[in-house]
């Protein structure tokens, strides 16, 4: 005959094996498993037409074809493309908004800005970093120096006298000029600032400023047409598409780099799973023909990086950059 002590021994260990089931039946599944079932939304923190715009759209098509949902593009330029990173910042994290982000957004404003909307590091789950863009040291073809040996003696001769073109305060380009001037142990005169690049490329064609820093993308077919003259780039590689051109570190400056990037993040608590199939995916994409040749006419270096070593550039980018501002004196008020 069962004893009572027997008969609720069995009890409690069927009830604890039910548990146990009902328990695993209850946990998640893969979150990436069926993802994506619906289209996903691809935030870009600039106007349409934009180089980061074209770059953008061409990788939400690739992604579309490789994932089988539409990936629709959204438009959100302004306020020093705070908005759109303020937006992806906030968004749910679901594997649904993605974000393209670069140097601006997520390494010179939170130097800039006391009250930044969004934390680079801790709001976004980095996917991968897809370009490099190399800024290019170039004067007017008048001006004496052919070298940056001989714009640094220049600058010594005359302190305070060679004026610069930038895009503003705080922009790349006068954030490069500025480290440029701490490396090299010389003072530039005004920080003649004009509104984009196509602006500050023509005065400097015209002679009516004598140099700038500014992207590959834009002087590379003006050096080519000889209206500009490249000294040096700002990378620690030479620039594939003017090998010719040393970089600023073997000019004299060891360890000078200064570059801008541009990467696709997604919200923070995003689940894994599905970051490393958009890793994936994305990586997948950059070695495309058609992707490979709009990285060769915007003169884009492509980089595919690992998630974890995204994670790791930014936050040696954002302590790059921030010294930067704070030695420069640059304040955005």
């Amino acid at each position: 005959m069962k004893t009572r002590a027997g008969i609720a021994i069995k009890l409690v260990a069927g009830c604890t094996l039910i548990a146990a089931g009902v328990a695993h039946a209850q946990q998640p599944a893969d979150p990436a498993a069926g993802y994506p079932n619906k289209p996903i939304r691809f935030i870009v923190p600039f106007g349409a037409g934009t180089q980061t715009d074209v770059l953008g759209r061409l990788i939400g098509q690739k992604l579309t074809e490789s994932l089988g949902q539409q990936v629709i593009i959204d438009n959100r330029p302004g306020a020093s493309a705070i908005l759109g990173n303020e937006l992806g910042a906030k968004a749910t994290p679901d594997g649904y908004t993605l974000l393209m982000s670069g140097t601006g957004a997520l390494a010179i404003n939170p130097g800039l800005f006391p009250k930044l909307p969004y934390d680079p590091i801790r709001d976004f789950a980095p996917i991968t970093k897809l370009v490099i863009v190399t800024q290019t040291l170039v004067v007017n073809p008048s001006f004496p120096a052919k070298s940056v040996k001989e714009l640094v003696a220049a600058a010594k001769a005359k302190p305070e006298q060679i004026n610069y073109a930038s895009f503003g305060a705080g922009a790349a380009n006068h954030l490069t000029t500025e480290m440029f001037q701490h490396a090299a142990g010389i003072r530039l005169g005004n920080n003649v600032s004009f509104r984009g690049s196509a602006d500050a490329n023509l005065q400097v064609m015209s002679g009516q400023v004598p140099m700038m820093f500014d992207s590959m993308t834009s002087v590379l077919p003006h050096v080519k047409s000889g209206k500009l003259r490249g000294l040096a780039v700002s990378t620690a590689a030479r620039s594939p598409f003017l090998p010719e051109l040393p970089t600023i570190a073997e000019s004299g400056y060891p360890g000078f780099e200064f570059a801008g990037w541009t990467g696709i993040l997604a919200p923070a608590r995003t689940p894994g799973p599905v970051l490393d199939k958009l890793e994936k995916a994305i990586i997948a994409a950059l070695q495309k023909p058609d992707v490979k040749e709009l990285f060769n006419t915007l003169a884009f270096t492509p980089a595919g990086e690992s998630r974890e070593e995204f994670r790791r550039f930014m936050i040696s980018e954002i302590a790059k950059w921030g010294k930067a501002v704070k030695d420069s004196g640059t304040k955005i008020h």
